[in-house]
């Protein structure tokens, strides 16, 4: 009866507790909801309550009494149990910790030193290599030793190999699959050939590497002449290839200059009207030129047959306007309509050379036009921007110049059109002028004799 009542005693104690536990986990959340005193207290009161009825219930329960201290007694092994693992893992720890400090201290300060020199160059290393072309599709950069505390030998072997398989990668040229971003933002896999740590290029476009890791991109222009090499290259069909060893200036440098197009834009409106004023001068010379020569074809054709004249040209036009003449006019008449019939003619012979003479003089005015023009716009921008950026001016410079070159190279095949017009207009005219005084000359030698005739008949009528 003593042991059931000190066990009923010890039941008691641990319901209390249980009791206790519960009433704190109860009334805290209830007085952490309720601001105002009166309903905190309220609660407090209920929840007491219930804590008096559920500690009656339980000391009445032996069962439920022991099922609740052999839960109690688990949990308080489990964490002997913890605490002793955790003492143990720290002893562990610590004994760690001291064979450490023991290598550290063996080392000394020269091994220390060195870790630290190490660590330094490693990751420079990978900085100075993180934009090369060694780690696309090739070795990988050398690891990085800030966070070793001791210096082991699998360290300096991890280094060293990693050093010379970079080196070896210097040498090699790899060919390999790779994701490449076009020019239009598409990204589709590509077959990429890479040139030691020099260049990289694939379907003949030179690449570089892009803004996402492990993606390649495509460089805004690769030259026509370079990029012929580099299909023929990589298709084993070329052994040269062209190479840029200031790392890809001198390739962006030739990419940046403009096409033929891009130069024409850059003139502006001024430009266009140069360039179109040009093309129609050139336009008419040829035209005029095409139709002296076949004026040249037709009178070499007439001169082998003079005696069969025809009006598919000058000459044949002339001769047969003046042969159609009645031999009653005097000498004076007749060489006045035969100078009538060949100045009939010129203005076919020289059709065309005045507008191209004009054309050929207003080209270099236009381009001096818009020199000013662009050399305005230059001034506007550093009067707004001042002269900081000089991309801001480039704009304007490029319109001065390309307009003034675009007006000389407009104005000199003009002016070699209109010289080679003048000079075959001129020599056709001068083959028909003297056809036409021959033919003059022959109907004044004919009419000489009767003239003398006719002339001694009235002197003798005169004598008689």
């Amino acid at each position: 009866m003593n042991t059931w009542s000190k066990s009923k005693t010890s039941l008691r104690g641990v319901a209390a507790l249980i009791l206790g536990a519960m009433l704190v986990t109860t009334v805290l959340p209830a007085a952490a909801q309720s601001d105002p005193l009166a309903t905190l207290r309220a609660e407090r009161e209920a929840a007491e309550a219930r804590d008096a009825a559920r500690l009656a219930e339980l000391v009445e329960d032996r069962d439920a009494l022991e099922a609740a201290l052999e839960e109690a007694r688990q949990l308080h092994a489990e964490a002997e149990s913890r605490h002793v693992e955790l003492e143990s893992r720290q002893a562990e720890l610590e004994s760690r910790r001291e064979a450490l400090d023991s290598r550290q201290a063996e080392q000394g300060d020269d091994l220390t030193a060195v870790l630290a020199v190490l660590a330094r160059h490693s990751g420079e290393l990978r900085d100075a290599l993180a934009e090369s072309w060694l780690t696309v599709g090739g070795a990988e950069l050398p690891p990085r030793l800030n966070d070793v505390e001791v210096l082991r030998p699998e360290h300096l072997e991890r280094l060293a190999d990693s050093l010379i398989a970079l080196t070896v990668e210097t040498g090699r040229i790899r060919a390999f699959e790779a994701p490449v971003a076009a020019s239009s933002g598409e990204i589709a896999p590509r077959e990429v050939v890479r040139l030691g740590n020099l260049a990289a290029f694939g379907a003949g476009e030179l690449l570089e590497r892009g803004a996402e890791e492990g993606v390649l991109a495509t460089v805004t222009r690769t030259p026509n002449e370079v990029a012929q090499q580099l299909v023929a290259f990589q298709a084993g069909e070329g052994e040269r290839i062209a190479l840029d060893p200031t790392g890809g200036q001198v390739i962006e440098a030739l990419a940046q200059r403009p096409s033929l197009q891009e130069r024409f834009q850059q003139g502006g409106v001024v430009g266009y009207v140069v360039v179109g004023l040009g093309a129609f001068g050139l336009l008419v010379a040829l035209l005029q030129y095409g139709y002296l020569l076949s004026v040249t074809v037709a009178l070499r054709r007439q001169l082998m047959t003079l005696d069969e004249l025809r009006d598919d040209n000058p000459l044949g036009r002339v001769l047969l306007r003046f042969r159609a003449l009645s031999d009653a006019p005097m000498p004076e008449a007749l060489e006045a309509r035969l100078d009538e019939a060949v100045l009939a003619e010129l203005p076919r012979l020289e059709r065309g050379q005045p507008l191209v003479k004009l054309l050929a003089a207003v080209a270099p005015l236009l381009g001096l036009l818009g020199t000013v023009t662009g050399m305005i716009v230059t001034f506007q921008a550093i009067t707004v921007f001042g002269t900081g950026d000089p991309q801001l001016m480039a704009g304007g410079i490029s319109q001065a110049l390309v307009t003034t070159v675009l007006g000389l190279i407009t104005a000199v095949p003009l002016l070699f059109a209109h010289t080679a017009l003048a000079g075959r207009s001129r020599q056709l005219a001068g083959v028909v002028e003297g056809q036409a005084s021959a033919a003059l000359a022959e109907r004044l030698e004919h009419r000489r004799p009767a003239i003398t005739a006719k002339e001694k008949g009235s002197h003798a009528a005169a004598m008689a």
